[in-house]
């Protein structure tokens, strides 16, 4: 993986088994995530009511990890995120629907 995540960009930081790896909204991932979650508003409505789900969440982060490095499993991110708690994935989570709201990723 190369460099940090960058905020400019719309990244973020996700650590899974000690490793930072870094999540950025590119359209390619987006594309992929609606594809599998349903229309990408949606997931923010759910989100801001309180009811985006752990999957959904996990599902979000897996499709948006740039430079997967080979071995990673989505499983592990999921497992990672509930590991973390969601006082610390809610910022990541908070990044990536910000960039979809705001269309820079």
């Amino acid at each position: 993986m190369s460099g940090a995540a960058n905020a400019a960009r719309g990244e973020a930081a996700l650590v899974v088994g000690g490793l930072a790896l870094v999540l950025r909204p590119s359209f390619e991932a987006l594309v992929a995530a609606e594809e599998e979650l349903g229309p990408l508003f949606g997931l923010v409505e759910r989100a801001a009511a309180g009811g985006l789900r752990l999957a959904e969440m996990a599902a979000l982060f897996w499709h948006c990890v740039r430079d997967r490095p080979a071995g990673l499993s989505r499983e592990r991110v999921g497992a990672a995120i509930a590991e973390a708690g969601l006082a610390r994935a809610t910022p990541v989570l908070k990044a990536l629907l910000g960039q979809i709201l705001d269309g820079r990723g």
